[in-house]
């Protein structure tokens, strides 16, 4: 599997950092019921990455950070890594003045937010994430707000971002609060709209955009993944038409 991913990558003309392990790599697929049109999502855990094998990883990462670039940590970790993980490459990053934005889940994403080392430069969840990450329902914007707000208090990240469902996202940093309506569009599938969302503002933070502006780009990005076909990529058309209509409120 991992081959078959390096090939595709590829195909695409994405330059990859190879990085082999001797395990099986784990990948996840959708179904979507013709039908009813549900989706349903299959995760195929791989083998556990050897702990020499996870050293490795970190020191491929810590020679390929750009200086002064951007880094993205996204997805979740496979068996095998320690927990901390997410952390140790914020330490390479660190060390080359890079600025990190993070988007996992589960126990790394606890360890980020429940023992900070250094404030990560973004942060980003989607609603259930931190529902579990703070143990209680958000029923609300100023509930979801009111979360992210403690997380940049505590120092966990210096700008965070939470989904709220199909109407939009939540961001603060510092002493600046916004909401980002979503358009509306048809649903067709909810697969990679996060990655899309954390794609789309990290460009647009690259290119020196104020971070309501890129959180802008990033819900239009998001609602053009959703309104495609299963795993199909969008144009970057699509975006711009959309982004008209993501509005921004500040809080």
């Amino acid at each position: 599997m991992g081959e078959r991913l390096l090939a595709l990558l590829e195909t695409e003309k994405l330059p990859t950092i190879k990085c082999l392990v001797s395990g099986e790599t784990g990948f996840s697929l959708a179904v979507t019921d013709a039908a009813s049109g549900d989706q349903y999502r299959f995760t195929l855990p791989g083998e556990p990455v050897k702990e020499t094998e996870a050293r490795i990883i970190l020191e491929r990462i810590s020679t390929s950070v750009p200086r002064d670039g951007f880094v993205v940590l996204s997805g979740g970790l496979a068996h095998g890594f320690q927990e901390d993980f997410p952390q140790m490459v914020q330490a390479a990053v660190l060390r080359c003045k890079g600025r990190l934005v993070v988007d996992t889940s589960k126990a790394p994403l606890l360890q980020l937010i429940n023992s900070p080392i250094a404030p990560l430069d973004v942060l980003r969840l989607d609603r259930s994430e931190i529902e579990v990450a703070v143990g209680r329902p958000m029923q609300s914007i100023a509930d979801n707000l009111a979360c992210c707000d403690h997380l940049i208090t505590r120092g966990v990240a210096r700008i965070v971002i939470s989904g709220h469902g199909s109407e939009g996202s939540v961001m603060v940093s510092n002493d600046q609060k916004f909401f980002c309506h979503a358009p509306q569009v048809a649903v067709r599938s909810k697969i990679g709209a996060g990655d899309a969302l954390v794609g789309a503002f990290t460009q647009s933070l690259a290119r020196s955009d104020p971070p309501e502006q890129a959180l802008r780009w990033g819900v239009a990005a998001a609602a053009a993944t959703v309104s495609s076909e299963g795993t199909a990529l969008f144009e970057r058309a699509a975006v711009e038409n959309l982004l008209p209509q993501c509005r921004l409120q500040r809080l």
